[in-house]
């Protein structure tokens, strides 16, 4: 007998199969073309902001294992232009910077180095290597130590806490990024962030970086002076200046955020660690006018010179 291979209505199906025409578009999708490519690209930079984001956290937590002794290394290539005739105003910020340090408990190795330049500029700031600079713009409006010695104690805070190498790790992480992603564009960043310029304009602290490095300056200005007296009038003078130039803000307002309730947020930790906010105020220098007039009378003259 031969065997059934195929029942009845199976063959009759094989025999009726149909190519049908498969209808258009089946293989499309709906949505236009561009939306699609707009939503790859916006989720290609998302991705790429995210990664970066992570690095640049990565970068500053590593950062802070860096010894103190490369920040000196680092600072020892940048070009220096002495100023002779700023001896005397460099040796008073620098002995005031000694006695704020020593109370600060900074680490085993580090040392602070204040500098001053002859500009109008309202600023100061901490960079690698223990460096503080401080500028004319600044020093002509503060009315006493005591209010000069907050300035200093906060830039000495920062270096305490290493923020200028961590911003330096976080730039560097941003720089590199860019390159990668711009190609031969953003090595030219790169290259800033660790020259001349970048040193002094790429350590942008964060808020939080800000509010810790005031907490240890008005510890360090309770131990030497027995109160914070001088702390919030910083900020005041700051704010004067930036209603008096209109639309120009002092440069410290750029490096060092102004939030509106920072005098406030002085003036509760002075309370919680019984702080006293008023005391006797230092009087600066009488020389202190003489050698900054005798300074900007030699600049002047000789056309200036930046300092790194």
């Amino acid at each position: 007998m031969v065997p059934q291979l195929f029942h009845l209505p199976v063959m009759e199906r094989l025999l009726n199969y149909s190519n049908p025409e498969i209808p258009e578009g089946i293989n499309y999708s709906k949505e236009h073309p561009l939306k699609e490519f707009f939503l790859l690209v916006v989720g290609v930079l998302l991705f790429f902001l995210s990664l970066v984001l992570i690095l640049g956290v990565l970068a500053e937590f590593l950062a802070s294992y860096v010894p103190f002794s490369a920040e000196l290394k680092i600072v020892a290539l940048q070009k220096s232009d002495e100023q002779p005739e700023a001896q005397a105003i460099e040796n008073y910020l620098q002995t005031l910077a000694g006695r704020l340090a020593a109370v600060q408990g900074l680490p085993e190795g580090m040392t602070v180095k204040v500098h001053y330049v002859d500009s109008d500029s309202i600023n100061a700031f901490a960079t690698l290597g223990g460096q503080i600079v401080v500028f004319r713009g600044l020093l002509d409006i503060v009315p006493d130590e005591n209010t000069l010695a907050m300035v200093i104690a906060h830039e000495i805070a920062h270096i305490k806490l290493r923020h200028p190498i961590k911003g330096l790790g976080r730039a560097v992480v941003i720089g590199t990024a860019i390159a990668m992603f711009n190609g031969g564009a953003g090595n030219d960043i790169v290259t800033d962030v660790l020259g001349e310029a970048g040193l002094l304009t790429a350590l942008k602290f964060s808020r939080d970086q800000e509010r810790a490095a005031d907490a240890i300056a008005l510890q360090a200005l309770a131990r030497v002076y027995g109160h914070i007296g001088g702390a919030g009038e910083v900020f005041r003078l700051l704010q004067q200046q930036h209603e008096k130039t209109g639309l120009i803000t002092p440069e410290f307002f750029n490096t060092h955020p102004l939030t509106e309730n920072r005098i406030e947020e002085i003036n509760v930790m002075a309370n919680n660690n019984n702080w006293p906010t008023m005391g006797f105020m230092v009087d600066l220098p009488p020389a202190f006018s003489q050698w900054l007039h005798q300074a900007r009378e030699v600049e002047d003259g000789s056309g200036g010179q930046g300092l790194l």
